[in-house]
């Protein structure tokens, strides 16, 4: 009798042991931390936060379907978000060597202004590589349809190393599903002109980086903020508590301010805010 037990109680351990391995394959295999990225580290950026794997790990897989009027969006980190749709189409934003979703997506869009925001060497499973850049001093035109997502383009231009102007080096990348419009303002450099915000139309829900001094300053990003007047603006692109507070405090003089406690909201039409608010999910 003690020999069957003992039996038994070393298979219930192997049995934990499996499930805790798989459970937590990175630290299993002893997996090397994310490099840090370009961006992160300048000497120049207040409150910095570089190397640092991100608090939250997202999980997208097994969740709820969604409804046809739903989206979901999951905070990955930097500049890059993942979008489910109905259809179950996946986009990722400013996808990246460093910050990568935990899924492949269908479609994944870039930008130009640092490597912590593109990538020449995307998976090959991705469907759509989309590039928001100028290639051949053409700006890059991007206007198509995949199951139920429309994604375009508005060109923007950005600062280059030397103090000059890379010509259409960034685009605002626009997502149109489950009736919802939502846009992704990139490494923006500037505040936006007219024929720009027709090209953009009514928006929704805008991606919005905050950092104050990579992209926009605070005061110019407000006023690109002002001039979308979108129900829901989510910061992203702010490195650290400290950038993502100061924008906050200027923010809070206009809007409400929430805080998410999970990386992943879904949001639809009927659930948009009734009046602006921006939305923090956790991350940087």
């Amino acid at each position: 009798m003690l020999g069957v037990a003992l039996k038994s109680l070393l298979a219930v351990l192997a049995l934990v042991a499996g499930a805790m391995q798989v459970a937590t394959p990175a630290f299993a295999q002893g997996a090397a931390p994310a490099p840090a990225k370009p961006e992160m580290t300048e000497a120049n950026c207040p409150g910095l936060i570089a190397g640092r794997s991100p608090v939250f790990q997202p999980v997208t897989m097994r969740l709820a379907a969604l409804a046809r009027d739903e989206l979901r969006f999951t905070y990955i980190g930097h500049a890059t978000f993942l979008i489910e749709t109905p259809a179950s189409v996946r986009i990722a934003t400013d996808y990246n060597d460093w910050v990568r979703p935990p899924v492949l997506p269908d479609i994944v869009t870039m930008n130009h202004a640092h490597s912590s925001h593109y990538t020449l060497h995307p998976d090959p499973g991705i469907k759509y590589v989309l590039h928001g850049w100028a290639e051949d001093e053409k700006p890059a035109r991007i206007d198509m349809t995949y199951k139920d997502v429309r994604v375009r383009n508005v060109p923007t231009n950005i600062r280059t190393y030397d103090g000059g102007t890379e010509r259409h080096g960034n685009s605002i990348f626009i997502f149109e599903a489950a009736n919802l419009c939502i846009a992704h303002l990139g490494h923006l450099h500037h505040t936006l002109t007219q024929q720009q915000l027709n090209e953009i139309g009514k928006i929704d829900v805008v991606f919005v980086p905050v950092d104050g001094s990579y992209t926009l300053d605070l005061d110019g990003m407000m006023d690109v903020l002002k001039s979308l007047k979108a129900p829901l603006m989510i910061p992203m692109h702010f490195f650290s508590r400290y950038t993502l507070e100061r924008f906050l405090a200027r923010a809070r003089q206009e809007w409400d301010v929430a805080y998410a406690e999970v990386p992943t909201v879904v949001v639809s039409k009927a659930t948009l805010p009734a009046k602006p608010k921006v939305l923090v999910l956790p991350g940087h």
